[in-house]
């Protein structure tokens, strides 16, 4: 099969291959190919694939399923799916864990398919399960305007809650407001802490792939009880910390990744998902958020727009 190397930080199609399936797992003829910025580090060796995944780039794909392991239900063959990977997706098949898939509705195309696991299942699991998140209450999401963000919005919005956003443009703030945002904050011109108090804004709920400097202002804002969430560290490792501001608001602070979590944890976390939030997404209630969709031979360009920060929503590659 042909798939995308990255030897040496450098995208080319290769050939391998097909997986060969345990009894667990169905084969996805892949049809289109969610880009994240995992992607990005992994291709820059930043964040190598644990040691029993696939090697392969792609965290998530749709496509359409033409075999199936011993102890696969048979009623999975042919079907049009999205699901979560264990890497492989950037190739024409890849092996995916039978209980992590989903079935994509009739009137969600194959890039609109694409376009949902990752940030969908991160969203829910930082909103939700880890962040409490409950109707009435409020939610600070940063990078509003990205994947993970639009997904959050949609989902908090859904959920009942107040939804306060910071991007860095005035563009990407529009936009989170057209998937929903009650508050869009241009952190390049307004501070968000400022914002907020002057709107007498508290967030019980954080979700934060910025982290660094980020952690003080996310306690300066915060409710009794708030659960911040960090999912990245793009403004950096290290910052310090006012411990006496997290002890007086009871603050919880969890870092999560979801790539490395066990084959059951994601299993569990996509029947969650599923029940509470698959209807919305059959019924197309939500904006899939593409910002661009690149054939797969345009690999390199799509790393380049989220390594230029410039994307407002998904990147996705098609294979078709």
């Amino acid at each position: 099969m042909k798939y995308i190397s990255h030897e040496d930080g450098i995208l080319a199609f290769s050939e391998t291959n097909k997986p060969v399936l345990k009894s667990h797992e169905v084969l996805v003829k892949v049809a289109a190919i969610g880009v994240n910025r995992a992607d990005c580090m992994q291709r820059q060796g930043k964040y190598p694939a644990p040691k029993d995944d696939s090697q392969i780039l792609g965290l998530e794909c749709a496509g359409i399923v033409c075999d199936i392991g011993g102890k696969v239900d048979k009623i999975w063959l042919n079907k049009r799916v999205f699901a979560l990977c264990a890497g492989g997706a950037y190739s024409e098949y890849v092996a995916v864990d039978a209980k992590q898939l989903m079935e994509l509705p009739d009137g969600v195309s194959m890039r609109e398919g694409a376009a949902i696991s990752e940030v969908y299942l991160t969203a829910f699991g930082a909103l939700f399960e880890l962040g409490k998140l409950q109707a009435g209450q409020t939610a600070l999401i940063h990078a509003g305007a990205s994947g993970v963000g639009g997904a959050a919005i949609q989902m908090a919005k859904s959920a009942g809650a107040t939804v306060v956003i910071t991007a860095g443009s005035d563009e990407k703030c529009a936009h989170a407001k057209a998937l929903g945002a009650d508050h869009a904050i241009n952190y390049k011109t307004t501070d968000f802490v400022e914002y907020m108090k002057a709107n007498n804004l508290t967030a019980n709920t954080i979700v934060d792939p910025v982290s660094g400097s980020y952690l003080n202002k996310n306690a300066a804002v915060a409710a009794m009880d708030c659960q911040i969430v960090m999912l990245a560290f793009l403004d950096g490792r290290f910052a310090e910390v006012d411990f006496a501001r997290l002890l007086q608001k009871r603050i919880s602070f969890h870092a999560s990744t979801l790539r490395n979590r066990s084959i059951e944890f994601k299993r569990a976390l996509r029947d969650d998902f599923v029940a509470r939030f698959y209807s919305d997404i059959a019924s197309k209630s939500y904006d899939f958020n593409l910002y661009k969709v690149l054939p797969w031979s345009q690999a390199s360009e799509a790393h380049a727009i989220l390594e230029r920060n410039e994307n407002a929503g998904k990147v996705v590659l098609s294979v078709e």
